[in-house]
């Protein structure tokens, strides 16, 4: 072979791997990569939906409690850079934290004009709700406030949900702190009344329907699903409020990522995607849409997340003075 028809032989090799290549990168461009904590069968439902709409795009999904999930987001940046598209949490703190890294891009959700102001920043927007309540085992007698399950009715007998794991549970630490007559000294009232700290709300949810604990702090979407499935517990809103945490969603500054991050994010936040999440058993920040119960007249309240935000970390460190990491 002369050197002429090997140059022309490699020429060729050389097209095929780049076309290949180039037919690789357009492929990647269509599977969106999702980090997120959302209850998986909520997730699945919207994804199923926008997959089913989209022929030949495909999300992929890496699912973990929030500390689990933190820790994945930190491996990434050490190794070069965020491998997420989409980026879908539990709480605005954890965003606000992949905010300040720099993980999260300006975005606008197409159609999310409908959900509340309180919910949509220029990074992200919330679209689901967590509620911590109270479940009690069946024939626990509930507590009417959150104070009262630092009496000697319920002695040694309450489970808590850890803030360092999920993220719920920050959220619920964070509006204790400032909430009037709790602070921080709740933690200490309960601990001292031999309250159990457990990793998640699950566990909690668990662990009082098992009868190992008569009470404990619960997510209501959760609670009333395993009610209804015959699980023996019972669902408590009590004073001053269930407390109200968003979980958002936003598409992340990674490079060469998909270009359909957007677009699925877009979905989530939609009149469409909110009501497929509300069938699947999420209460959605679009206002109207059927969804979990909320009884009549129950008082909901909110972390104060601006000061949540500058405080999580001092906050946790006076937490894990008294129930530990």
């Amino acid at each position: 072979m002369n050197v002429r028809a090997a140059q022309v032989i490699l020429g060729a090799v050389l097209i095929a791997l780049v076309a290949s290549g180039c037919s690789g990168a357009k492929h990647d461009a269509k599977t969106i990569t999702l980090y997120t904590c959302a209850t998986d069968t909520v997730e699945q439902a919207v994804i199923k939906a926008y997959e089913d709409k989209h022929s030949g795009t495909k999300v992929d999904v890496f699912r973990a409690p929030t500390g689990k999930l933190n820790a994945r987001v930190a491996a990434d940046v050490r190794s070069g850079g965020i491998k997420a598209d989409v980026i879908w949490a539990c709480d605005p703190l954890t965003m606000h934290q992949y905010d300040k890294q720099g993980l999260l891009k300006d975005w606008s959700a197409t159609g999310a004009g409908a959900i509340p102001a309180k919910y949509r920043t220029r990074r992200y927007v919330g679209v689901d709700l967590l509620y911590l309540i109270a479940v009690v085992h069946k024939g626990t007698s509930p507590p009417a406030t959150w104070a009262d399950l630092t009496k000697p009715t319920y002695r040694s007998a309450v489970a808590v949900p850890s803030p360092t794991f999920a993220a719920s549970a920050l959220g619920m630490l964070g509006y204790f702190a400032g909430a009037p007559a709790y602070g921080i000294d709740y933690y200490t009232r309960l601990k001292s009344n031999g309250a159990k700290q457990l990793d998640s709300p699950d566990d909690v949810l668990t662990g009082v329907a098992q009868g190992t604990y008569r009470a404990g702090f619960a997510l209501a979407n959760a609670a009333y699903s395993a009610r209804k499935k015959g699980s023996p517990v019972e669902v408590v809103w009590p004073k001053p409020g269930a407390i109200a945490i968003y979980a958002p969603i936003g598409i992340t500054t990674r490079k060469g990522g998909s270009t359909r991050a957007a677009a699925f994010a877009s979905f989530v936040a939609s009149r469409e995607g909110q009501t497929i999440m509300a069938k699947a058993g999420a209460y959605t920040t679009l206002p109207g849409l059927p969804g979990p119960p909320i009884p009549a007249g129950s008082p909901i309240v909110s972390p104060d997340w601006p000061t949540l935000f500058g405080d999580s970390t001092t906050l946790l460190s006076r937490y894990a003075k008294v129930f530990g990491g």
